[in-house]
């Protein structure tokens, strides 16, 4: 073939340019590949159909892993864990974590829709100026019943610890403060006793408890759905979804001495290192859209002011979603125990030990 030195020329620049194009593409590919935020969440709690949605609208790849307790997420951070860059600790549990230097704090910034959050959620005690956190839903622990398989009378924590006929019929948290604090409530106290002696007796409850307990299990719901375990302290987010999926002969109560009220939360680890993805991520969630997503689908309540109105009446209208102020005058949220952790810590691990004896 013949080629003038003007073709060669125009040739070497064809495949130069499509070098060039090759390398650019690739380049992009690598960027892309760095926008990436890892999540720490409670299970059954960001659907996947949200998390592509942020894919598809920012091109950040999300990597979601699993805890099953505050506690578990804790000893991860002190561990050296450097993976996660949001998390989604519980309201106490914010201020341990920012009290041991384990959070960032918020570049409000960045999260331009932190003022669509209800006011009447911000400035809790946990974390007075909403440095380190955002309040994303709250909910209540309580006691779920499969009315299928246990017929009998339920109103109390007392109920559930003392009563003969739920032996070997029932499940709790395998969670230190929601089980004390169960506990605690039955015999009258605070969940947040400092009160040794207080400690100390629920701790000898528990003991009584222990031998007529089917299992510790912080993922109770498909436990209570087949009846395996018809009775169980559950979180009412899980009582609720059981519920809307097999039918109102899953009940959930909140025990007459009160319960725990509790406020997720959004944070970003201090040891983060996808930090502007992570800020992404987080202003993408309090958007009036992925808010009422996350409520219709899991069934927490909002802290986002818009979101109620937003809700279908069935759900506006439940007493378990949504307890009435008679309810909640009984619950407590759970606090920092300061330097009685130690001596919770102890009970708990007693407990547990002699649980498996």
């Amino acid at each position: 073939m013949n080629f003038t030195l003007k073709s060669v020329g125009l040739m070497a620049c064809f495949i130069l340019g499509l070098g060039c194009t090759s390398q650019q593409a690739t380049s992009q590919k690598l960027r892309n590949a760095e926008r990436v935020v890892n999540v720490a969440s409670w299970s059954n709690y960001l659907s996947e159909d949200l998390l592509k949605s942020f894919e598809q609208k920012t091109g950040i790849h999300v990597q979601i892993s699993h805890f099953s307790s505050n506690e578990e997420l804790l000893a991860k951070l002190q561990t050296g864990a450097s993976e996660y860059d949001v998390i989604i600790p519980s309201d106490y549990m914010v201020f341990t974590m920012s009290k041991l230097g384990l959070l960032r704090e918020l570049d409000r910034n960045q999260i331009t829709n932190f003022n669509q959050i209800d006011s009447k959620y911000l400035k809790k005690e946990f974390d007075p100026e909403n440095k380190y956190s955002v309040p994303y839903d709250w909910g209540t622990t309580g006691i779920g019943i499969n009315r299928k398989i246990f017929k009998g009378k339920i109103k109390s924590w007392k109920d559930l610890f003392e009563k003969p006929e739920l032996a070997g019929k029932f499940s709790l948290l395998d969670d230190s403060r929601e089980v004390m604090g169960a506990a605690l409530k039955s015999l009258g106290y605070s969940l947040n006793t400092t009160d040794l002696n207080q400690v100390t007796q629920a701790k000898e409850l528990l003991f009584k408890v222990r031998t007529r307990l089917k299992a510790f299990s912080s993922e109770p719901m498909m436990l209570l759905e087949t009846g395996e375990i018809p009775v169980a302290q559950i979180y009412m987010t899980d009582a609720l979804q059981a519920r809307e999926r097999k039918g109102d002969f899953i009940e959930y109560i909140i025990p007459d001495e009160g319960t725990s009220l509790w406020m997720d939360n959004i944070a970003i680890p201090s040891r983060a290192k996808h930090v502007k993805e992570a800020h992404e991520l987080l202003n993408f969630l309090l958007e009036p859209s992925s808010s009422l997503a996350v409520v219709k689908k899991f069934w927490v309540a909002p802290t986002h002011r818009a979101v109620f109105g937003m809700l279908p009446k069935n759900m506006q209208n439940s007493s378990m979603l949504f307890p009435p102020q008679s309810v909640l005058i009984r619950c407590e949220m759970v606090k920092d125990l300061g330097d009685a952790t130690a001596f919770w810590d102890r009970a708990w691990t007693e407990i547990k030990v002699l649980n498996n004896s």
